[in-house]
């Protein structure tokens, strides 16, 4: 999608163009950030890797100046623009990197593991950042990672890719679903332990507390939320679906990747 590798088949085509055939053009309207490796030159000031892009992609002075005040503020850059990027630590170095890739522009931001090794305050403000850019901007986002917490921070639409073909196509609900359509429930009570009936399960018990998966087709979750405090004292109930990771696992256990 970034042009860069040429696929032994298929058509893959992005704001109107082949990216492999027409690179110079199409790089034009993107911007990339690897997680793994940088586009900023290892021992001078980040500006100065930042006003080289500016050269490269001919972006004319005021427009450069205004994306950079915007990005500066947006992304707390500040004095870091003066250090060079092997004294930045990994966030520093990935809010720089991010910055680098939207000096342009660009149509479309690809993110490969944009959070990895990132401290949880990092994570949060690169994730902020990520939301704002596509609300404000209309940028539109393409981000791959491991990281389930960003797929759940994040998006709104997810591609389940397998032996290069797109298995899944849908929302995190619509894929949670099929994945599984089991709730979670997790009961604390104070008094006797509540039974089960068809259609639960007890994965785990412990005292005042029980976790149970439940079948919404053999019992809705109200009906079991009633039928548990007509046996004990229900002190909390709360709701969920399967996780994220939970979901990972079935899918791809489910397409054998």
């Amino acid at each position: 999608m970034c042009g860069v590798l040429t696929p032994d088949s298929g058509e893959c085509i992005i704001n109107g163009r082949t990216p492999w055939k027409n690179r110079i053009a199409h790089v034009r309207e993107i911007g990339v950030v690897f997680g793994q490796r940088s586009q900023l030159w290892w021992d001078v000031p980040v500006i100065d890797s930042f006003e080289l892009i500016r050269d490269m992609y001919k972006i004319n002075e005021k427009l450069f100046k205004a994306n950079l005040d915007e990005l500066s503020e947006l992304l707390d850059l500040g004095e870091l623009l003066k250090t060079p990027a092997r004294n930045l630590s990994l966030g520093q170095r990935m809010r720089c990197e991010i910055a680098a890739s939207l000096l342009h522009n660009p149509k479309t931001l690809f993110l490969d593991e944009p959070t990895i090794g990132l401290d949880a305050v990092s994570k949060i403000a690169v994730r902020n950042f990520i939301k704002r850019l596509n609300a404000e901007r209309g940028t539109t986002v393409i981000l791959t990672t491991h990281d389930m917490q960003d797929i759940e921070a994040l998006t709104n639409r997810i591609l389940l890719i397998g032996k290069g073909k797109i298995l899944l196509n849908g929302s995190l609900d619509e894929l949670k679903k099929h994945a599984s359509e089991r709730k979670t429930l997790v009961i604390k009570y104070r008094g006797k332990a509540p039974k089960i009936c068809a259609g639960m399960t007890i994965t785990e018990a412990s005292e005042g507390q029980l976790v149970i998966s439940l079948d919404p087709s053999a019992v809705q979750v109200s009906d079991a939320i009633g039928y548990f405090a007509t046996q004990t004292e229900l002190l909390d109930v709360s709701v969920s679906d399967i996780t994220t990771e939970e979901m990972v696992a079935s899918l791809y256990k489910e397409y054998s990747i």
